[in-house]
């Protein structure tokens, strides 16, 4: 299941986005903002995030202006990479080397199909494992010294 959510920034883009997974038969939840009245991207991100981390969800989507405010809240929770992606190529190497289990976008510099295009490589990407296994575990351990 994957936990979507978004600010007024990036309200658009994510309902384009839930209209793609809608078609593809993918679960998801949308934690909100559910209009473009303005609002704050960290209770979106939050929400995402936590859902992420406690495994209540397997991955998440987070959309903002720029992309960059939902990623620094989304990597505040344990378990959570979240990577802000903005083409195809950054979309399969962010699943690959980094696992990124948060794809951030940015509203302002995202065209729609670029969006479906990011999302759907991000999806069809597997995680190559390996020496990328050991470096998650590095950051995990990271995690564990610095998130307390």
């Amino acid at each position: 299941m994957i936990a979507l959510g978004c600010d007024h920034g990036g309200y658009k883009l994510k309902e384009e986005i839930k209209r793609y997974l809608d078609e593809k038969k993918i679960e998801y939840k949308d934690y909100g903002t559910y209009n473009e009245e303005r609002t704050d991207y960290p209770i979106y991100a939050s929400k995402v995030a936590k859902a992420v981390s406690t495994k209540e969800a397997n991955k998440g989507i987070l959309i903002c202006r720029s992309g960059c405010g939902m990623t620094i809240v989304a990597n505040k929770f344990k378990n959570v990479r979240a990577g802000l992606v903005y083409n195809e190529e950054g979309a399969k190497l962010a699943k690959a080397d980094d696992d990124i289990n948060v794809l951030t976008l940015g509203g302002d510099n995202t065209t729609v199909n670029e969006a479906i295009c990011i999302v759907r490589n991000w999806l069809g990407t597997e995680f190559k494992g390996g020496k990328y296994q050991e470096r998650i575990g590095m950051i995990e351990k990271i995690e564990k010294e610095n998130m307390k």
